[in-house]
Protein backbone atom coordinates (compact mmCIF):
# COMPACT_ATOMS: atom_id res chain seq x y z
CA UNK A 1 0.00 0.00 0.00
CA UNK A 2 1.20 3.72 -0.72
CA UNK A 3 2.11 5.83 1.61
CA UNK A 4 -0.20 8.80 1.99
CA UNK A 5 2.73 11.10 1.31
CA UNK A 6 2.85 9.68 -2.08
CA UNK A 7 -0.12 9.94 -3.22
CA UNK A 8 -1.18 12.62 -5.91
CA UNK A 9 3.17 11.96 -7.36
CA UNK A 10 3.06 10.41 -10.84
CA UNK A 11 3.51 7.08 -11.23
CA UNK A 12 7.06 7.09 -11.73
CA UNK A 13 7.61 9.06 -8.80
CA UNK A 14 5.36 6.80 -7.02
CA UNK A 15 7.09 3.65 -7.87
CA UNK A 16 10.71 5.42 -7.55
CA UNK A 17 9.62 5.66 -3.73
CA UNK A 18 8.33 2.46 -3.04
CA UNK A 19 11.21 1.07 -4.25
CA UNK A 20 13.03 3.15 -1.76
CA UNK A 21 10.79 2.05 0.82
CA UNK A 22 11.10 -1.50 0.24
CA UNK A 23 14.53 -1.60 0.35
CA UNK A 24 14.61 0.13 3.18
CA UNK A 25 12.84 -2.39 4.48
CA UNK A 26 14.39 -5.53 3.43
CA UNK A 27 17.68 -3.69 5.20
CA UNK A 28 16.80 -4.12 8.64
CA UNK A 29 20.49 -4.26 9.47
CA UNK A 30 22.72 -6.94 11.45
CA UNK A 31 22.88 -6.63 15.24
CA UNK A 32 25.86 -7.72 16.94
CA UNK A 33 26.90 -7.43 20.79
CA UNK A 34 30.71 -6.37 20.66
CA UNK A 35 33.34 -6.55 24.02
CA UNK A 36 34.63 -4.19 25.27
CA UNK A 37 36.66 -3.13 27.92
CA UNK A 38 34.07 -1.72 29.95
CA UNK A 39 31.40 -4.05 28.92
CA UNK A 40 29.35 -5.13 25.84
CA UNK A 41 27.95 -2.81 23.17
CA UNK A 42 24.72 -3.52 20.83
CA UNK A 43 25.95 -2.10 17.51
CA UNK A 44 23.77 -2.39 14.35
CA UNK A 45 25.27 -2.52 11.07
CA UNK A 46 23.14 -1.34 7.24
CA UNK A 47 25.27 -1.38 4.01
CA UNK A 48 27.36 -2.86 2.07
CA UNK A 49 30.69 -3.65 4.28
CA UNK A 50 33.25 -2.22 2.25
CA UNK A 51 36.27 -0.95 4.40
CA UNK A 52 38.10 1.15 1.73
CA UNK A 53 36.05 3.96 3.07
CA UNK A 54 35.26 5.00 6.12
CA UNK A 55 31.87 3.43 7.92
CA UNK A 56 29.63 6.17 8.92
CA UNK A 57 29.51 5.61 13.07
CA UNK A 58 26.35 6.94 15.26
CA UNK A 59 25.87 7.44 18.58
CA UNK A 60 22.76 8.60 20.05
CA UNK A 61 21.72 11.01 22.68
CA UNK A 62 20.76 10.42 26.43
CA UNK A 63 16.95 9.15 26.30
CA UNK A 64 16.93 7.81 23.22
CA UNK A 65 18.62 4.97 21.12
CA UNK A 66 19.77 4.29 17.71
CA UNK A 67 16.61 3.52 15.88
CA UNK A 68 14.44 6.34 17.57
CA UNK A 69 17.31 8.42 17.78
CA UNK A 70 18.69 8.37 13.62
CA UNK A 71 16.04 6.21 11.72
CA UNK A 72 14.38 8.56 10.24
CA UNK A 73 17.44 10.69 9.14
CA UNK A 74 18.80 7.65 7.23
CA UNK A 75 15.72 6.80 5.49
CA UNK A 76 15.17 9.72 3.89
CA UNK A 77 15.35 9.39 0.16
CA UNK A 78 18.04 12.27 -0.05
CA UNK A 79 20.30 9.79 2.11
CA UNK A 80 20.09 6.72 0.34
CA UNK A 81 23.07 7.24 -2.32
CA UNK A 82 25.30 7.80 0.96
CA UNK A 83 23.79 4.81 2.32
CA UNK A 84 24.07 2.68 -0.99
CA UNK A 85 28.10 4.14 -0.85
CA UNK A 86 28.95 3.53 2.76
CA UNK A 87 28.38 0.84 5.56
CA UNK A 88 26.75 2.69 8.75
CA UNK A 89 26.92 1.49 12.02
CA UNK A 90 25.04 2.48 14.67
CA UNK A 91 26.03 2.24 18.02
CA UNK A 92 24.12 1.88 21.38
CA UNK A 93 25.59 3.12 24.66
CA UNK A 94 25.08 0.03 26.65
CA UNK A 95 21.62 -0.90 28.29
CA UNK A 96 20.50 1.28 25.74
CA UNK A 97 19.24 -1.08 22.99
CA UNK A 98 15.58 -1.66 22.70
CA UNK A 99 14.48 -4.72 24.33
CA UNK A 100 17.64 -4.63 26.96
CA UNK A 101 16.89 -5.57 30.88
CA UNK A 102 17.66 -3.61 33.43
CA UNK A 103 21.15 -3.57 35.11
CA UNK A 104 20.78 -4.83 38.54
CA UNK A 105 20.99 -2.70 41.55
CA UNK A 106 24.25 -1.02 42.34
CA UNK A 107 25.49 -1.58 38.61
CA UNK A 108 28.71 1.25 38.13
CA UNK A 109 28.07 2.66 34.72
CA UNK A 110 30.51 3.72 32.18
CA UNK A 111 31.69 7.07 32.71
CA UNK A 112 31.42 9.30 29.54
CA UNK A 113 35.60 8.65 29.16
CA UNK A 114 35.15 4.91 29.21
CA UNK A 115 32.26 5.04 26.47
CA UNK A 116 34.61 6.84 24.09
CA UNK A 117 37.07 4.10 25.10
CA UNK A 118 34.51 1.28 24.01
CA UNK A 119 34.87 2.62 20.39
CA UNK A 120 38.05 1.29 18.97
CA UNK A 121 36.77 -2.47 20.01
CA UNK A 122 33.59 -1.73 17.22
CA UNK A 123 36.65 -0.57 14.83
CA UNK A 124 38.51 -3.51 15.50
CA UNK A 125 35.86 -6.26 15.40
CA UNK A 126 34.48 -5.11 11.83
CA UNK A 127 38.23 -4.22 10.46
CA UNK A 128 37.47 -0.54 10.06
CA UNK A 129 40.87 1.33 9.35
CA UNK A 130 38.72 4.86 9.63
CA UNK A 131 34.93 6.65 10.31
CA UNK A 132 32.44 9.28 9.97
CA UNK A 133 31.26 10.18 12.73
CA UNK A 134 27.19 11.01 13.64
CA UNK A 135 26.82 11.96 17.15
CA UNK A 136 23.48 13.69 19.28
CA UNK A 137 23.74 15.12 22.51
CA UNK A 138 26.06 12.41 25.01
CA UNK A 139 26.85 10.71 21.48
CA UNK A 140 28.26 14.22 20.03
CA UNK A 141 30.47 14.17 23.15
CA UNK A 142 31.56 10.69 22.93
CA UNK A 143 32.74 10.86 19.33
CA UNK A 144 34.44 13.67 20.04
CA UNK A 145 36.11 12.04 23.04
CA UNK A 146 37.19 9.20 21.20
CA UNK A 147 38.32 11.39 18.17
CA UNK A 148 40.79 12.99 20.75
CA UNK A 149 42.37 10.18 21.63
CA UNK A 150 41.78 8.42 18.16
CA UNK A 151 42.41 11.18 15.89
CA UNK A 152 43.95 9.24 12.76
CA UNK A 153 40.83 6.87 12.99
CA UNK A 154 38.40 9.73 12.52
CA UNK A 155 37.92 11.20 9.17
CA UNK A 156 34.96 13.45 10.26
CA UNK A 157 32.22 14.37 12.63
CA UNK A 158 28.89 15.62 12.34
CA UNK A 159 27.87 17.02 15.78
CA UNK A 160 24.45 17.51 16.53
CA UNK A 161 23.64 19.94 19.57
CA UNK A 162 27.06 18.95 21.71
CA UNK A 163 27.95 20.54 25.03
CA UNK A 164 31.48 20.29 25.21
CA UNK A 165 31.18 21.54 28.90
CA UNK A 166 31.39 20.18 32.48
CA UNK A 167 28.11 20.55 34.49
CA UNK A 168 29.00 23.64 36.85
CA UNK A 169 27.77 24.21 40.17
CA UNK A 170 24.65 26.78 38.73
CA UNK A 171 23.64 23.30 36.21
CA UNK A 172 24.48 21.00 39.50
CA UNK A 173 22.38 22.83 41.93
CA UNK A 174 19.60 23.11 38.71
CA UNK A 175 19.57 19.78 37.40
CA UNK A 176 19.06 18.62 42.24
CA UNK A 177 16.38 20.17 42.08
CA UNK A 178 14.91 19.18 38.43
CA UNK A 179 15.52 15.85 40.15
CA UNK A 180 13.46 16.43 43.55
CA UNK A 181 10.52 17.98 41.04
CA UNK A 182 10.16 16.14 37.89
CA UNK A 183 10.60 12.90 36.70
CA UNK A 184 12.88 11.13 34.69
CA UNK A 185 10.88 11.37 31.69
CA UNK A 186 9.92 14.93 31.85
CA UNK A 187 14.17 15.46 32.39
CA UNK A 188 14.59 14.12 29.41
CA UNK A 189 11.86 15.93 27.53
CA UNK A 190 13.81 18.41 28.69
CA UNK A 191 17.19 17.49 27.41
CA UNK A 192 15.66 16.43 24.08
CA UNK A 193 13.39 19.63 23.54
CA UNK A 194 12.98 23.47 23.93
CA UNK A 195 10.85 24.62 26.98
CA UNK A 196 8.50 25.65 23.90
CA UNK A 197 8.62 22.34 22.38
CA UNK A 198 7.52 20.67 25.98
CA UNK A 199 4.87 23.48 26.63
CA UNK A 200 3.05 22.82 23.26
CA UNK A 201 3.12 19.39 23.97
CA UNK A 202 2.94 18.35 20.16
CA UNK A 203 2.61 14.91 19.05
CA UNK A 204 5.90 14.39 18.73
CA UNK A 205 6.54 15.37 22.60
CA UNK A 206 3.73 12.84 23.69
CA UNK A 207 5.31 9.70 21.61
CA UNK A 208 8.44 10.26 23.23
CA UNK A 209 7.31 10.89 26.55
CA UNK A 210 5.19 7.52 26.32
CA UNK A 211 7.99 5.56 24.59
CA UNK A 212 10.19 6.47 27.99
CA UNK A 213 7.97 6.47 30.45
CA UNK A 214 7.16 2.75 29.41
CA UNK A 215 10.50 1.66 28.94
CA UNK A 216 11.49 -1.80 30.58
CA UNK A 217 14.68 0.24 30.79
CA UNK A 218 13.98 3.59 32.50
CA UNK A 219 16.56 2.40 35.13
CA UNK A 220 19.29 2.00 32.64
CA UNK A 221 18.37 5.75 30.96
CA UNK A 222 18.69 7.27 34.18
CA UNK A 223 22.42 5.49 34.58
CA UNK A 224 23.12 6.81 31.51
CA UNK A 225 21.86 10.28 32.33
CA UNK A 226 23.83 10.63 36.02
CA UNK A 227 27.00 9.04 33.22
CA UNK A 228 26.71 11.79 30.88
CA UNK A 229 25.82 14.77 33.71
CA UNK A 230 29.09 13.62 35.53
CA UNK A 231 31.10 14.29 32.16
CA UNK A 232 34.63 16.72 31.98
CA UNK A 233 35.12 19.45 29.88
CA UNK A 234 36.02 18.02 26.52
CA UNK A 235 39.27 21.10 27.01
CA UNK A 236 38.68 22.19 23.06
CA UNK A 237 38.87 25.86 21.87
CA UNK A 238 40.11 27.78 18.70
CA UNK A 239 43.81 26.59 19.82
CA UNK A 240 43.31 22.91 20.47
CA UNK A 241 40.73 21.82 18.29
CA UNK A 242 39.69 18.23 16.60
CA UNK A 243 42.12 17.24 13.54
CA UNK A 244 39.07 16.46 11.17
CA UNK A 245 36.49 17.76 9.23
CA UNK A 246 33.86 18.87 11.71
CA UNK A 247 29.86 19.71 10.84
CA UNK A 248 28.35 21.25 14.04
CA UNK A 249 24.58 21.62 14.08
CA UNK A 250 22.59 23.69 16.71
CA UNK A 251 19.79 23.39 17.59
CA UNK A 252 17.45 26.70 18.01
CA UNK A 253 17.14 27.45 21.83
CA UNK A 254 19.35 24.87 22.77
CA UNK A 255 21.00 26.27 25.88
CA UNK A 256 24.54 24.85 24.95
CA UNK A 257 24.47 27.02 21.58
CA UNK A 258 27.15 29.31 22.76
CA UNK A 259 29.34 26.31 24.19
CA UNK A 260 29.38 24.50 20.75
CA UNK A 261 29.86 27.58 18.64
CA UNK A 262 32.64 29.06 20.90
CA UNK A 263 35.71 26.27 20.42
CA UNK A 264 36.18 25.88 16.85
CA UNK A 265 36.54 27.69 13.84
CA UNK A 266 34.34 27.33 11.29
CA UNK A 267 33.47 26.64 7.49
CA UNK A 268 30.19 27.81 6.04
CA UNK A 269 27.95 27.44 3.16
CA UNK A 270 25.39 29.61 1.47
CA UNK A 271 22.41 29.87 2.73
CA UNK A 272 19.30 28.80 0.57
CA UNK A 273 16.57 26.19 2.59
CA UNK A 274 19.58 23.58 3.03
CA UNK A 275 18.16 20.60 4.09
CA UNK A 276 20.42 18.92 6.62
CA UNK A 277 20.83 15.86 4.41
CA UNK A 278 22.08 18.02 1.50
CA UNK A 279 24.75 19.66 3.86
CA UNK A 280 26.10 16.44 5.01
CA UNK A 281 26.06 15.13 1.06
CA UNK A 282 28.60 18.13 0.76
CA UNK A 283 30.24 17.25 3.95
CA UNK A 284 31.06 13.99 2.37
CA UNK A 285 32.03 15.38 -0.66
CA UNK A 286 34.35 17.62 1.39
CA UNK A 287 36.05 14.86 2.05
CA UNK A 288 37.01 13.80 -1.20
CA UNK A 289 33.74 10.88 -1.49
CA UNK A 290 30.83 10.55 -3.83
CA UNK A 291 32.62 13.45 -6.18
CA UNK A 292 30.26 12.88 -8.89
CA UNK A 293 27.39 13.47 -6.57
CA UNK A 294 24.48 16.28 -8.01
CA UNK A 295 24.68 18.75 -5.28
CA UNK A 296 22.60 21.61 -7.22
CA UNK A 297 21.74 23.60 -4.36
CA UNK A 298 25.01 23.75 -2.53
CA UNK A 299 27.97 25.34 -4.34
CA UNK A 300 31.05 27.60 -3.30
CA UNK A 301 30.10 31.39 -2.51
CA UNK A 302 30.77 34.11 -0.07
CA UNK A 303 27.93 34.08 1.74
CA UNK A 304 28.95 33.12 4.88
CA UNK A 305 25.48 31.83 6.37
CA UNK A 306 23.41 28.56 6.37
CA UNK A 307 19.46 27.97 6.68
CA UNK A 308 18.60 24.66 7.22
CA UNK A 309 15.70 22.45 8.79
CA UNK A 310 16.75 19.42 10.88
CA UNK A 311 15.42 15.95 11.81
CA UNK A 312 16.54 13.29 13.85
CA UNK A 313 13.19 11.34 14.47
CA UNK A 314 11.81 15.10 14.37
CA UNK A 315 14.22 16.39 17.58
CA UNK A 316 14.19 20.52 17.38
CA UNK A 317 12.78 20.79 14.00
CA UNK A 318 12.63 24.57 13.61
CA UNK A 319 14.01 26.57 10.89
CA UNK A 320 16.71 29.78 12.09
CA UNK A 321 19.93 31.31 10.20
CA UNK A 322 23.03 32.05 12.09
CA UNK A 323 25.77 33.97 10.00
CA UNK A 324 29.16 35.36 10.44
CA UNK A 325 31.34 37.92 8.49
CA UNK A 326 33.40 36.19 6.14
CA UNK A 327 36.96 37.37 4.72
CA UNK A 328 36.84 36.04 1.41
CA UNK A 329 34.94 33.75 -0.97
CA UNK A 330 37.03 30.73 -1.01
CA UNK A 331 36.63 28.17 1.98
CA UNK A 332 39.73 27.68 4.06
CA UNK A 333 41.66 24.72 3.17
CA UNK A 334 42.07 23.08 6.82
CA UNK A 335 41.46 20.22 7.90
CA UNK A 336 40.07 21.17 11.01
CA UNK A 337 37.51 23.48 9.59
CA UNK A 338 33.93 22.84 10.97
CA UNK A 339 30.43 23.17 9.33
CA UNK A 340 27.99 24.98 11.04
CA UNK A 341 24.49 24.28 10.51
CA UNK A 342 22.07 26.20 12.72
CA UNK A 343 18.27 24.41 13.02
Amino acid sequence: MFSPCLRGFPPTVQRHEAEIAARILLDQGQEHSIETPHGLLHVTVHGTGNTRRPAILTFHDVGMESKSCFSTFFKFEEMQEIVKNFTVVHVDAPGQEEGAAPYPLGYQYASMDQLAEMIPAVLQYFNFRSVIGVGVGAGAYVLSRFTLSNPDSVEGLVLVNIDPNARGWMDWAAQKISTLTSSLTEQMLSHLFSQEETSGNTELVQSHRERISKAPNLSNIELFWKSYNSRRDLNIDRNSTLKCPVMLVVGDQAPYEDAAVSFLSFLFIPTGGVKLTEAFKYFIQGMGYMASSCMTRLSRSRTTSLSSSYSIEGSRSRSRTLSQGSQGGNLPPSPSNTMEVSC
